[in-house]
């Protein structure tokens, strides 16, 4: 059974085309859009940003999440692990 499985993906895998490869590829990833307050534990060290009208998007094969955050007026791009990540909606 376990070989069947294993030839129908390679197949399956083989038939498609490049973009929906990729497609699939991509349904480990998920996300979440709104407004969200993402903190960081690492030890004693405590980070908090504020996610306004955006994307915090999830990928647990990699373990992490990633978002935009705007400081400064400049976009700044954050990966933080999902293990020491907390994730609260405003």
């Amino acid at each position: 059974m376990k070989r069947l499985i294993v030839v129908a993906m390679l197949l399956i895998g083989t038939a498609c085309s490049e973009e929906q490869q990729n497609k699939i590829s991509r349904l480990g990833v998920s996300w979440m859009e709104g407004n969200y307050h993402v903190t960081f534990y690492e030890g004693e060290h405590k980070k908090t940003w504020t996610v306004i009208d955006s994307k915090v998007t999830s990928d647990p094969q990699k373990g992490y999440y990633y978002f935009w955050v705007e400081k400064d007026n400049k976009k700044k791009y954050i990966q933080v692990p999902i293990a020491r990540t907390v994730i609260e909606e405003l």
